[in-house]
């Protein structure tokens, strides 16, 4: 496999389901639909041959229709799904998505941690078993969270070595505030060999309307030099990144902000990582 992976996006229809994160007038600029084929021309100009589609809401129609849509389109390499993790029947919902005739397309699962109540939610006995049940499905599992959740974070990654793990979005630092407790945060849960990092959602973290690829560099070195490329991925979190960036913008940031590696590193980060810690085909 040749070409970019995107290893971070979405699509949403509002006529299925609403979005329940976009909360407040400042989303109003997303809110309207997103489809493959609106992604479509904005991966080929920025040499995007695959990409990784992430979940968006927890409800469980969602990732069959997002399976339903990487078999049916080239560009849809793997899919980021959705299961309730505090459930008892975890793994039969696994094995009901794995054997449904585009289940090769689920790759790993994500929920919303940063909107728990609880910091320490990925540490409670349900969950940690729904997150073995992933693991012993072969899958992979994104952390979508934020400083406060870190530690846990960590405690949980310690507790279950057999689980790989990727970190959504750097775990949301402030960009323009202080790089701590975030940064040591990040570097314990780097210091761990199951984890990888995507290199994603950083405009958004930024002041929207004036944000410079310097403001994200100190966040972008941090991450490299904890992790290394080849834990690390590139991501656009498009849609929600047209809030802060377009497209390309967002792409020709991630070529600025890791324009000091090799022409090895900079495939990993573009591609390689992905491929391998998904298990793209």
């Amino acid at each position: 496999m040749s070409g970019r992976v995107d290893a971070h996006h979405h699509i949403w229809d509002l006529t299925v389901r609403e979005q329940t994160w976009m909360v407040g007038p400042e989303l109003d600029p997303v809110r309207r639909n997103y489809s493959i084929d609106d992604l479509a021309p904005l991966a080929a100009a920025a040499e995007v041959t695959a990409t990784v589609l992430v979940q968006t809401v927890g409800v469980p129609a969602e990732t069959p229709e997002f399976l339903e849509v990487a078999a049916s389109n080239d560009l849809v390499a793997g899919v980021v799904g959705w299961t309730d993790l505090t459930a008892s029947d975890v793994a039969e919902s696994l094995a009901a998505l794995q054997e449904r005739p585009d289940g090769s397309w689920l790759k790993g699962i994500r929920h919303q941690v940063h909107d728990e109540a609880d910091p320490r939610w990925l540490c409670r006995d349900d969950v940690r078993a729904g997150l073995a049940a992933i693991a012993d499905a072969g899958l992979v599992y994104d952390l979508l969270t934020k400083t406060p959740h870190l530690q846990a974070a960590l405690e949980t990654v310690q507790a279950l070595p057999q689980l790989t793990f990727v970190v959504d979005h750097i775990s949301k630092p402030v960009v323009g505030g202080d790089l701590e407790p975030w940064a040591t945060g990040l570097r314990a849960l780097a210091a761990q060999p199951n984890v990888s990092c995507k290199l994603s959602g950083l405009v958004t973290e930024a002041s929207w309307t004036d944000w410079k690829v310097s403001d994200l560099q100190p966040y972008v070195d941090v991450v490299l030099d904890a992790f290394g490329p080849d834990r690390v991925m590139f991501g656009s979190d498009w849609p929600v990144c047209l809030l802060a960036a377009s497209y390309a913008e967002v792409v020709q940031a991630a070529e600025e902000l890791t324009a000091g590696l090799t022409s090895a590193e900079q495939d990993a980060v573009f591609g390689d990582t992905a491929r391998r810690v998904y298990r793209l085909t």
